[in-house]
């Protein structure tokens, strides 16, 4: 059971982002700023881990030195404040349909920045690693397909479209083009490799400071304090700060509580358990949940390019964590045959000096 923690884990936390995606994209629908809408999310997590981080791990907790904790507010802004607004921006500039697709380009992002950190390795000699090869080439094609091929429609039984709005209909199906379009696409690119930074910079971090309740709370609470600077500065509009009884107010709330709250703190874990990249692979199921939950709460029209594009990141995914798990299976084998080795040169040593002792003098 302790194996499958880390697989039921990765499943929960793209389940949780799935529900974001939903909930988000309501209240940007209803006109929420967006660099608002990261600072509230942030310090209503931080309100809520706080208390939970401190009660816990306060006694616990290795000592904060300086160089750590610079080493977690650049984290921090690179991969939360920084990634969070810039992906709002692009999803201004394109659609949501590519911004869904780039996102799992993030494994393929976060793979290479582990490659070259030298935190993973790519033996093409291997069947382990071709077979992450030909996974990662598979989440390529499967984003691929789902930015750019729709074929036939289905359309899913639904009667009540949950958070609606208007206009709703109107945003989704604008599309920008020419050189906006470029821009959003590179600034995309920007938010994903800020994200995939993020996975692979934490295993450093959590070595100095392995208390992973208090380092996601810190993270939350710098984070917020980045993003208030950014928003104060680009939103002077009071109205814009406001928050009612509505989907902002539920919105933000989500996503502080439950998506950076919990998943932060479970992704932490993860990469602990199983590295940067066991993680980032899992991306491909949020757009499977978002794409099916959509069809049925937001009655959107689901398209034969959709259900290919995910069969073939779902087979992407599982390839590469097949090789993954091949080449710990392995990484075992070797470890356990150089430990009998080990063992076998140290009772030799032993052996002859046993029986220089016993001869007579």
């Amino acid at each position: 059971m302790d194996k499958k923690k880390p697989y039921l884990a990765v499943i929960l936390v793209q389940s949780i982002y799935a529900g974001m995606f939903l909930v988000s994209k309501a209240a940007f629908n209803g006109g929420m700023n967006n660099f608002v809408f990261v600072f509230y999310r942030q310090a209503a997590a931080t309100l809520f881990l706080a208390p939970i981080a401190l009660f816990l791990e306060w006694k616990t907790a290795p000592r904060l030195s300086f160089v750590t904790f610079c080493k977690i507010f650049l984290l921090s802004l690179c991969g939360i404040t920084l990634s969070l607004d810039i992906y709002g921006i692009a999803l201004v500039y394109t659609s949501a349909t590519l911004a869904a697709a780039t996102s799992n380009c993030l494994p393929v992002i976060t793979f290479f920045l582990a490659l070259l950190l030298r935190m993973e390795v790519l033996k093409l000699r291997t069947s382990a690693g071709i077979a992450k090869l030909i996974g990662i080439v598979t989440c390529m094609a499967g984003a691929a397909t789902l930015a750019f091929f729709k074929g036939p429609h289905f359309k899913v039984m639904c009667h009540h479209h949950l958070f609606g709005s208007p206009h709703a209909q109107d945003l989704q199906g604008h599309v920008s083009s020419g050189i906006i379009w470029i821009k959003g696409c590179f600034l995309m690119l920007m938010s994903n490799t800020c994200w995939g930074l993020w996975l692979v910079l934490q295993v450093g971090v959590l070595k100095c400071y392995p208390s992973k309740l208090l380092f996601t709370t810190l993270q939350c609470f710098l984070s917020s304090i980045q993003s208030f600077v950014i928003a104060i500065a680009l939103e002077r509009d009071p109205h814009e700060w406001m928050l009612g009884w509505d989907i902002r107010l539920l919105a933000v709330l989500y996503c502080g509580i439950m998506v950076t709250g919990v998943t932060f703190y479970m992704q932490a874990w993860i990469i602990e358990k199983k590295g940067p990249v066991f993680l980032a692979m899992s991306t491909p199921l949020n757009l499977i949940f978002t794409m099916f939950c959509s069809a049925f709460l937001l009655c959107e029209i689901i398209t034969s390019g959709s259900i290919l594009g995910g069969v073939l990141l779902v087979g992407g995914l599982y390839s590469v964590l097949w090789g993954k798990s091949k080449e710990e299976k392995m990484s075992d084998k070797t470890c356990t045959v150089s430990q009998v080795d080990k063992e076998s040169s140290e009772l030799k040593q032993v052996i002859p000096i046993a029986t220089k002792e016993q001869l007579p003098v």
